[in-house]
């Protein structure tokens, strides 16, 4: 059976024989995968024109409540994928990091999407005023470049892989084109099918290439993305093509890294235990297949027995097998060749001087390799933190003072992930200084987090993923963060009522006055830039004690003259939370209505003291909104406070949550 690509709204077959996709367990030969004569070049044009359009006809919101859908179809039916996961030596826990992770990541970003605009545009930071007369302003904004995403993914995580990169590509609008690995490949077309069948993907938003990349690349310019994951060697190749070095396309890559993990000086014995049951699970789970894995453990000197032992007291229970079979902790690697280059990184690393102080005594047959703790006595050889063995492998180091150990940290040359094990806050200071430039991701593990910590090697979609150096230079996940980098960012220049227009987000100077009270009225009929002008309130003596004895608060500068006198303000004044519920009194309309609830409030500062005397007036104005579900929407306002010189006293957004039309 050849594995087929959709491409072009089809499903196609590839010419030629193809290569051999194999049980990792049996041998079995699967499938074969090929993309002779693929028209691909012309799939990243359909992916512009047809994927692109259809993508931005949905907007930030729609494109949200898809993600969510998509995360729960897959949901029902990823037991499939359970069942053809077990070909490529993954374990049951194995596919629920892998499947059940990249699910998760489709139910994050979907969240997420409930913080952006409904639109295709995302305004950055505030305006910037240009005149003084407010008559033209400027503003970040962050739109669509109308190209593709193309995910070139490694062989480990083909679900998690190819949904990891979606997610963020198809919030932002953007049409993706997925080429996975040959030996994992046919896990990745079924994950691609049941997304096509799902029927939630815009035409053209997904294409999927089972085979090589063809003339692909030829196609790619400036408006496209090339997202890579695999080894440090073939990235290098990748950069060098004229894609990127002439036409400008982005390229993004995540590779293979040394990643260290630290026992501290300031560990305790829990810390001790806690970081061996870590190093065992990082050379358990995907036996060791992992990007993030731990590479390389440095140790104190004195310390050094004991978490060796501790670590091979972990790991000799595990039953290595067919992951099929009942009882299995660890399948094979992914193929026989991944062995192979396993064997040889471990020759290479046995030549520099690391001996095997540990080896699993389970199967050695076929495409499985046990487990094994290497210990580098000599730990200042070069080779020893250049070479990598992508399996059940970890090298241990003494070191002799901090210092020590993050030189040793440093000659891997960039990591994606480091964890430190200890107590020690100094200690954690003094390493957070230090690898900030040479990690991406840092891992405090103590006694106190231990029970939560997801571990050394789970990058979470909320946290960026990748790293500097070896690990490739790029940069995933990190919730809003990745979409950001789908997207173009330009300075818009213009009036405020243009920008308003455009943004769908409130400017100064484009206010427009409401000829009904707002609060009267439905999430839809509310328009952004719509102004309430309240009465006015002179605030009393009277007002500011009964404040305090209201709310407890009795600070100087409110109840006591003598000292308030001498004080910043020279007089006595307002509670800053009398003016914030003063305004609310001067803004609510009482009576029952579509606003149904106060949702919170963001940015509040307190610019000018009010003193008895002092007369306050609010505006209140249509700041943004966004729907939330199909009951209600978010209303931002925009609150400000002056007094009677018509300084600002006070300015905050408040969020309401309010009826949309029609809703019961």
């Amino acid at each position: 059976m050849k594995l087929q690509s959709y491409l072009l709204g089809a499903w196609w077959e590839g010419e030629g024989e193809g290569v051999p996709i194999r049980d990792a367990a049996t041998g079995e030969e699967i499938a074969r995968v090929t993309a002779g004569g693929l028209p691909l070049k012309e799939a990243v044009a359909h992916g512009r024109e047809v994927g692109g359009k259809g993508l931005l006809a949905l907007g930030f919101q729609e494109r949200g409540r898809r993600l969510r859908a998509l995360a729960q179809y897959l949901s029902e039916r990823k037991e499939v994928l359970y069942r053809l996961y077990a070909t490529t030596g993954g374990t049951r826990r194995d596919a629920w990091y892998d499947v059940d992770g990249g699910i998760g990541v489709l139910y994050a970003y979907a969240s997420l999407a409930r913080t952006l605009p409904e639109g295709n545009l995302l305004p950055e930071e505030d305006y910037l005023p240009l005149s003084k007369d407010l008559s033209f302003q400027g503003r970040h904004v962050l739109g669509p470049k109308g190209g593709i995403t193309l995910q070139v993914n490694a062989f480990n995580f083909p679900v998690w892989g190819l949904l990891e990169k979606f997610a963020p590509a198809f919030l932002a609008g953007v049409p993706t084109l997925v080429k996975p690995a040959t030996p994992t490949a046919h896990v990745a077309e079924a994950l691609a099918r049941m997304m096509l069948e799902s029927g939630l993907l815009p035409e053209g938003s997904l294409q999927f290439v089972a085979g090589g990349l063809g003339d692909a690349l030829e196609a790619l310019d400036y408006r496209d993305s090339l997202y890579f994951t695999g080894s440090k060697a073939t990235a290098d190749q990748l950069r060098r093509h004229p894609a990127f070095l002439e036409r400008g396309a982005h390229f993004n890559a995540e590779t293979d890294s040394l990643n260290a993990a630290i026992l501290g000086e300031g560990a305790g014995e829990e810390e001790l235990l806690r970081l061996a049951e870590e190093i065992a699970q990082e050379l358990t789970i995907k036996s060791g297949q992992r990007c993030t894995a731990i590479r390389r453990v440095l140790v104190p000197e004195g310390r050094l027995q004991d978490l060796l032992e501790a670590t091979q007291a972990r790991l000799a229970p595990l039953r290595l097998g067919d992951p099929r079979e009942e009882g299995v902790d660890l399948g094979p690697l992914a193929s026989s060749a991944q062995k192979e280059e396993v064997e040889a990184a471990v020759a290479a690393l046995r030549k520099a001087g690391a001996q095997v102080y540990w080896q699993h005594e389970g199967r050695r047959d076929g495409a499985f390799f046990p487990p094994t703790l290497l210990l580098a006595r000599d730990p200042w050889k070069e080779a020893l933190h250049r070479v990598e063995p992508f399996g059940p492998v970890a090298t241990f180091f003494p070191y002799r003072t901090r210092e020590e150990a993050l030189r040793l940290a440093r000659m891997g040359g960039g990591m994606l992930v480091a964890t430190l094990a200890t107590l020690d806050l100094e200690e954690a200071r003094f390493f957070l200084q230090g690898l900030s430039g040479e990690v991406g991701r840092l891992h405090l593990l103590n006694r106190h987090d231990a029970h939560t910590s997801t571990g050394h090697g789970s990058p979470l979609p909320r946290l960026l993923h990748g790293g500097p150096g070896r690990a490739g230079g790029g940069e995933e996940l990190g919730g809003l963060l990745s979409v950001k980098r789908h997207l173009s960012r330009l300075a818009l220049q213009g009036d405020p009522k243009t920008l308003q227009s455009l943004l769908s987000e409130y400017a100064k100077g484009a206010e427009t006055p409401a000829q009904v009270h707002p609060f009267r009225k439905h999430y839809e009929e509310l328009a952004v830039g719509e102004t309430l002008t309240t009465h006015r309130r002179t605030v009393t003596e009277a007002d500011i004690a009964f404040f305090a004895h209201l709310s407890w608060d009795h600070f100087y500068a409110h109840t006591d003259e003598l000292a308030a006198q001498k004080s910043l303000f020279g007089k006595r004044v307002a509670h800053g939370y009398f003016v914030l519920a003063a305004a609310a009194g001067l803004f609510v309309d009482p009576a029952p209505g579509p606003v149904l609830a106060n949702y919170g409030l963001e940015g509040l500062r307190f610019t000018e003291p009010v003193a008895a005397g002092d007369t306050l007036q609010a505006r209140l104005t249509v700041k943004a909104k966004r729907p939330r579900d199909e009951r209600t929407g978010v209303v931002e306002w925009a609150v400000e406070v002056v007094n009677q010189e018509g300084k600002t006293v006070a300015s905050y957004t408040l969020l309401t949550l309010v009826a949309r039309k029609g809703a019961s």
